[in-house]
């Protein structure tokens, strides 16, 4: 006998259940999606000077971030060509590698804690100590294992598989142009908070996706942005941008704020809020003002990583009275109620009755990630 909720114009159904929580689902993502697609890592900010270096776990690889000697982003697998030792130690330092040298020399060149060899800041192996081209080495042809590394906004993107990447151009094309006059490349973190949610990450991407939710869950939100909870958050203009109440224009309890507008607005963008999603792991919402941006990192299929950064300008940063909390605590007031509906959603999904979900017309917006997700690990699934 079919369901009730089968049978209903105007509603689809989400993925299936098992896609949000079995660990093969999650490892067909980490291969087909996380592998291959651009993620955003940080902020280039966090990379002042040449020669700063982050050592990235990126599910299960580990990757080297550094700002090479003109001061571009480079990204490369932390892997000796020689033997495959890696060449800096994890920030967790669980291998006991202060005992070893080797690592970031100088902030100039990496060098093999192993054997010695030595590559530059473009991933160029320099030397190979007692080898040369006598017997047979031809050092100007051996470089690190490279990542795909494009920046965007004072955003660092990472592609793993950079051979079969996407076009970067492509994958920001749209964002770019609708955020043209926010100043993003030159706004400096004011404040960074960091979540762990018990929810998968397509739970998460769902929620940021539609406002449906917004009136129960997010009474404060809806007393600065009203247009939230009518109509049940439907036929929301985002390419606009959703007003705020009468005498609001940002992200604060107040709706105000006394810090000024960013320069080079338009009218929309003084007065309304303007949000999006960068699949698979970048939010971005924009207020007049400032910018909170969430980067996700699935750690399994029931639990999600997020950094939250607060985006002001630095003029704003470097003033003696700085206080970001009028925005940083609304903030945080909304995205805890957030994640704890989310994991309501992750724990109720696990029933042994839950099959799938529905999609209201309220939140058509959740059907693309639908989609991005398929076309991408479907195919696997269907002839496993």
């Amino acid at each position: 006998m079919s369901d009730y909720l089968e049978t209903l114009d105007g509603f689809e159904k989400t993925l299936p259940s098992n896609w949000y929580l079995d660990s093969d689902i999650f490892e067909l993502e980490r291969e087909h999606i996380f592998m291959q697609e651009w993620l955003c890592v940080g902020r280039e900010e966090q990379f002042p000077n040449s020669g700063d270096c982050k050592v990235l776990d990126i599910y299960g690889e580990s990757i080297l971030l550094v700002r090479n000697n003109v001061g571009s982003m480079r990204s490369f697998y932390n892997v000796c060509r020689h033997r495959g030792a890696q060449l800096c130690p994890s920030e967790s330092k669980s291998d006991q590698s202060g005992l070893l040298k080797g690592g970031l020399a100088g902030n100039k060149a990496f060098v093999c804690p192993y054997h010695a060899w030595t590559y530059d800041l473009e991933g160029q192996l320099q030397r190979a100590p007692h080898i040369d081209e006598s017997l047979g080495l031809e050092i100007e042809k051996v470089k690190l294992h490279p990542v795909g590394c494009e920046t965007w906004g004072g955003f660092i993107f990472l592609n793993l598989s950079p051979e079969t990447a996407p076009p970067f151009s492509s994958h920001i094309a749209e964002i770019e142009e609708r955020y043209q006059r926010y100043p993003l490349e030159f706004l400096v973190i004011g404040k960074t908070i960091e979540y762990e949610v018990n929810a998968n990450w397509k739970v998460l991407c769902e929620n940021y996706n539609e406002c449906y939710h917004c009136g129960p869950v997010h009474p404060e939100l809806c007393q600065v942005v009203p247009a939230f909870r009518k109509n049940g958050g439907a036929n929301l203009d985002w390419e606009r941008g959703v007003p705020h109440r009468e005498g609001a224009y940002t992200f604060t309890m107040s709706g105000t704020t006394r810090r000024t507008p960013f320069p080079g607005l338009n009218e929309d963008e003084l007065n309304r809020h303007k949000g999006d999603l960068l699949y698979p792991n970048l939010f971005i919402s924009l207020a007049a003002d400032h910018v909170a941006v969430f980067i996700l990192t699935a750690i399994t299929a029931h639990k999600t990583k997020i950094e939250c950064h607060f985006l002001f300008e630095k003029k704003e940063v470097e003033s003696p009275h700085f206080d970001p909390s009028d925005a940083v605590d609304f903030w945080h007031l909304v995205n805890q109620q957030d994640w704890a509906i989310c994991e309501r959603v992750q724990k109720g999904m696990a029933s042994r009755v839950h099959n799938y979900g529905i999609l209201s017309p309220m939140e058509d917006w959740n059907l693309d990630l639908r989609r991005y997700v398929k076309d991408r690990i479907g195919p696997y699934i269907e002839i496993s």
